[in-house]
């Protein structure tokens, strides 16, 4: 196969069997792509394996100069930070090194006061900060479609989460990057996509589980064993859960 566009050679590769990748389901043991060898020793369901291709085209979005600052930085702030930096650090560095001047925070009205101390370390960095929360605009969830029982209190009037307003307001303030801080799952989608800037995120809200969703998966099989849905396997699988390509069984 010709050249990708980073000079490497692609190998051809035989079919694998899978018609997309799975690196979910790659042993501890593998993992090849950390020592660059996933065409050699990765498993059939490897993206190099699978899509060698693709692989290859994804490099072309790094030719953009902004693109591969960005790249460039977030992988310095990962070395520079790796295990001695909160969130909270990594996203005053990764801001500072990148030049930006306005960050934009999008937060759930629920964390104003978190919010406000997370502004206040921005502001301590020298940065310039704008902030708008899911419920601003004051809109009735009616303007969605929603009926009364679909509300969470029935009864009483409740704003909608407004996480496209979120992002034009940062857009107009000309946020150069923007910080979501526990959206709703959906909405931090729409904001995402509206967004001019780009995103990261500091909290996942989860009601449930003081806002660290990892926990669901750390108790799967204990304590939140209801977020299996009703093809819950006798154990965790080793393999994707799709089919070959010609196979008339699952891997």
């Amino acid at each position: 196969m010709s050249d990708d566009i980073t000079g490497r050679e692609t190998p051809a590769q035989e079919p694998s069997g899978y018609e997309t990748p799975g690196c979910a389901y790659c042993p501890s043991t593998v993992r090849a792509c950390r020592q660059g060898e996933g065409e050699e020793r990765g498993p059939a369901f490897c993206p190099s394996k699978v899509d060698p291709d693709g692989i290859a085209s994804a490099w072309e979005p790094y030719t953009d100069p902004f693109t591969m600052r960005v790249a460039y930085t977030a992988a310095v702030v990962e070395s520079e930070g790796y295990c001695k930096w909160t969130r909270v650090e990594e996203i005053c560095q990764f801001a500072k090194k990148m030049g930006f001047r306005k960050v934009g925070v999008a937060m759930c009205i629920s964390f104003v006061d978190l919010a406000r101390v997370f502004s206040a370390i921005l502001e301590s960095h020298g940065l310039e900060v704008t902030s708008v929360a899911c419920k601003n605009g004051g809109l009735p969830k009616e303007d969605l479609g929603l009926k009364e029982e679909e509300k969470i209190r029935p009864g009483n009037f409740e704003a909608m989460c407004n996480p496209i307003s979120q992002a034009e307001l940062l857009n107009r303030a000309g946020c150069e990057l923007n910080v979501i801080i526990g959206l709703c799952v959906g909405h931090d989608s729409l904001f995402i996509r509206q967004s001019k800037a780009l995103v990261t995120t500091l909290v996942t809200k989860d009601r449930v589980l003081a806002h660290n969703p990892v926990g669901a998966l750390h108790l799967a099989d204990t304590y939140f064993s209801r977020v299996w849905g009703p093809e819950k396997p006798a154990k965790l699988p080793s393999k994707p859960a799709r089919r070959r390509r010609g196979a008339t069984e699952k891997a």
